[in-house]
């Protein structure tokens, strides 16, 4: 399993704080599970944001990061300073 966690206006758009997603050997990339996610369409559709920042087990990392069963992983917006 993987559990997914959706931060700030994410979380605001698609309603949901995260879920509990099976994992499969499909999902070798933080890139491939995005690309599921947007696949459901709609609201989703904020998850194709050049700037989403992304976390794998509470590590900043990039879009090409492997993917492994078990693995926390949490999308959220650019954060901006005031």
């Amino acid at each position: 399993m993987i559990q997914l966690q959706f931060f700030a206006r994410y979380r605001d758009v698609l309603g949901s704080a995260g879920e509990a997603l099976a994992w499969s050997p499909e999902l070798a990339t933080l890139e491939d599970l995005r690309q599921l996610l947007l696949a459901r369409g709609d609201a989703w559709q904020v998850l194709a944001e050049p700037r989403l920042m992304c976390a794998r087990n509470q590590e900043l990392c990039a879009l090409d990061t492997a993917l492994n069963d078990g693995d926390e992983i949490a999308f959220f917006p650019p954060v901006t300073g005031g």
